[in-house]
């Protein structure tokens, strides 16, 4: 996958062409298997089984890396669905400053992100980080799970929970109109501008849970936020406002960054699945064939964005296809250390 493959047909290709090049590795007496036989074998694999080797080899890494924040959120495989089944979709972890993929977890069928979510939690250790998540993870038993790994979270709350959600808009209408008297607060503003785009964000954050109904029953809670975020392209200027709950009496900029890193995740992790991976187009549609071989793509990102050559994914890609030693040197995975 590292070399350009997109599917079972140009893995044998690519096992064909680098025959000699795989019998450093590989005792190969029956040569290189079929096309059809990669699908049957990886639709065989225990998703659960093969990820705990992959995980093995993250908590490895993770060991000698200071991850300070975690995103969380889900990703449909478009092209993995049929006249039968649904496509499938993952719930991803994501350390943001590494580039790290932490792991992932199927979403059951006939079920949601809520269920698999702490699933994904139960996988990491959170000890040191600040665990983002959007909406639809917001919810009690997830922020409890979270505490329980050694994290804490930053969770956005919509209306999904009419109560918080309202609780929170009073608070802060309130303390704004008082200017803030009397609470403990902090703000944190940055403002961007280049490629004729123009934005301003500010988180602000009380911590407080006074006003917030049912605060016991989030366990850990100390902090409520909002985050403005002003754009301005083209000449055209839109405004959104986010409200979220937060485990750690910690500054505004501490939460302002973390939420701005976790929105990266679409760029960072979903942007280059498709793009560079073509994972929408991926027509794999057996269950475990498709979990296993997102999996991988996974950990090829993590391996092509540590290499330090200053060219895309896609070049880089494309060179590990020509050239074996390049192909070793993505391999080894040596960059991924120096992302501390």
């Amino acid at each position: 996958m590292i070399a350009n493959a997109q599917d079972w047909q140009q893995v044998e290709a690519f096992g064909r062409n680098r025959f000699d090049w795989l019998k450093r590795f590989l005792a190969l007496p029956n040569g290189i298997p079929s096309h059809d036989t990669f699908e049957r074998v990886f639709d065989r694999l225990n998703p659960h089984a093969f990820q705990a080797c992959f995980r093995g080899w993250v908590e490895a890494v993770s060991a000698a890396l200071r991850i300070k924040h975690v995103a969380i959120d889900g990703k449909t495989l478009c092209g993995s669905g049929s006249a039968k089944l649904k496509p499938l979709h993952l719930v991803s972890a994501w350390a943001s400053a590494q580039h790290l993929s932490l792991g992932q977890v199927a979403v059951a069928a006939k079920s949601n992100e809520i269920t698999a979510i702490p699933l994904l939690l139960e996988l990491l250790d959170l000890h040191g980080a600040l665990v983002t998540i959007d909406a639809m993870g917001c919810q009690k038993e997830i922020a409890a799970k979270i505490v329980e790994r050694g994290g804490d979270y930053g969770l956005i709350v919509k209306s999904n929970h009419e109560h918080l959600f309202k609780d929170i808009q009073t608070v802060f209408g309130q303390a704004l109109e008082n200017d803030f008297v009397g609470l403990e607060h902090d703000t944190y503003e940055t403002h961007d501008k280049g490629h004729g785009r123009e934005e301003y964000r500010c988180c602000t954050v009380l911590h407080t849970t006074a006003g917030i109904r049912q605060a016991e029953e989030w366990k850990g809670l100390t902090t409520i936020g909002m985050y403005i975020s002003v754009r301005t392209v083209n000449g055209e200027t839109s405004e959104e406002i986010r409200y979220f709950i937060g485990s750690k009496k910690a500054s505004a900029k501490y939460y302002g960054k973390g939420l701005r890193n976790h929105w990266s995740i679409e760029n960072n992790l979903h942007w280059q699945l498709d793009i560079t991976f073509g994972e929408d187009r991926n027509r794999v549609q057996r269950r475990n064939g498709a979990e296993n071989l997102a999996l991988l793509r996974r950990l090829t990102l993590v391996l092509l964005k540590a290499h330090p050559a200053e060219m895309s994914l896609a070049k880089k890609r494309y060179v590990a296809s020509l050239d074996p030693e390049f192909l070793d040197e993505i391999l080894r995975g040596d960059g991924i250390l120096e992302k501390r």
